[in-house]
């Protein structure tokens, strides 16, 4: 079934979401300051891609106490927005029974897209 739901998501916008994410990471780690973001992104690009039976967990990080203020700054400069776009996608698919499983990845996407330092997937 996972095999399947990933098939489906890629389809039908998944590869545009790993895109976006891929993109906007690359363009992170050009400077300096960036680069935890832009690795974050591509975690978000990895989970976009093919969310079906990947599951989010508190990860074992290098960063230790900069994942509070690390997050704060992400919320900050657009993680909220692509927060809201990931929840109103998720609202979105679970008005129908057929678009339910998508709206639950989306709503896990949103959960990653909000905090993502100090996790793993």
């Amino acid at each position: 079934m996972r095999l399947l739901g990933n098939i489906v998501w890629i389809v039908f916008g998944g590869w545009m979401i790993a895109l976006e994410y891929i993109i906007g990471g690359i363009a992170l780690c050009m400077t300096i300051v960036g680069i935890p973001f832009g690795i974050q992104c591509f975690k978000l690009a990895i989970l976009g891609f093919a969310p079906f039976g990947q599951e989010i967990q508190p990860g074992r990080t290098l960063s230790g106490c900069l994942s509070l203020p690390l997050n704060i700054i992400w919320i900050l400069f657009g993680g909220f927005w692509v927060f809201v776009t990931h929840m109103l996608w998720g609202i979105f698919f679970c008005i129908t029974i057929i678009g339910f499983p998508f709206g639950l990845q989306h709503f896990k996407l949103a959960g990653l897209a909000f905090a993502p330092f100090g996790r793993s997937i």
